[in-house]
């Protein structure tokens, strides 16, 4: 009895590493593709705005929820639309901060309603999927985008196209792709060619 409970164990353990390694890959390819087609994405996270904003509006008018908590997500979709024109280089701005407190304050509000009410588990998980994650992460996987942009400055006396052959900088990544090209050579080494 006591083997296979331990078997089991050793089997959600092995499931859990599979998942774990899904997404990252998952989530690298994602990054690459932004960092190619910046401007596809940027409509891609407009259009994803849009839904989201018509997903509150119809909470509110079918489901009756609140009209705290729609009006919040709608402010907070209206500070992510604001961030879009400075899109692919998300800003250290007041805008940015300020979409990061309302994510905050949105899971507030969404925490405290649904402990209040009962609803399915896979209701609660729709309203956070579609209401509060999957704009916060389009622009956290989007990160890594605005570093591959052109500078819009020079220092004097510095030629930004020689400096940038010279250094060699065409092969390097920054960060979250930095991140998952660590993690994949720490996980799958790369072979080196014998000659």
């Amino acid at each position: 009895m006591w083997f296979l409970y331990v078997l089991s164990w050793l089997s959600l353990l092995l499931q859990v590493a599979f998942v774990t390694l899904a997404i990252a890959a998952g989530l690298y390819y994602l990054a690459e593709l932004i960092e190619e087609y910046t401007v596809t994405t940027r409509r891609v996270i407009k259009a994803l705005i849009w839904f989201s904003s018509v997903v509150h509006v119809g909470l509110l008018l079918f489901e009756r929820f609140p009209a705290l908590l729609v009006a919040s997500g709608l402010l907070t979709n209206l500070v992510y639309a604001g961030l879009l024109p400075a899109f692919p280089g998300v800003p250290a701005s007041p805008a940015a901060l300020l979409a990061c407190l309302l994510v905050v304050l949105n899971h507030y509000l969404a925490f405290q309603y649904f402990s209040e009410e009962f609803y399915l588990f896979s209701e609660v998980l729709a309203y956070f999927t579609f209401c509060l994650w999957l704009i916060p992460f389009a622009f956290f996987v989007s990160l890594s985008a605005g570093e591959n942009v052109l500078p819009c400055t020079v220092q004097p006396a510095d030629d930004v196209v020689s400096n940038y052959f010279t250094k060699g900088k065409r092969g390097k990544r920054s960060g979250i792709l930095l991140i998952f090209s660590f993690l994949k050579e720490a996980i799958l080494p790369s072979r080196q060619k014998i000659y």
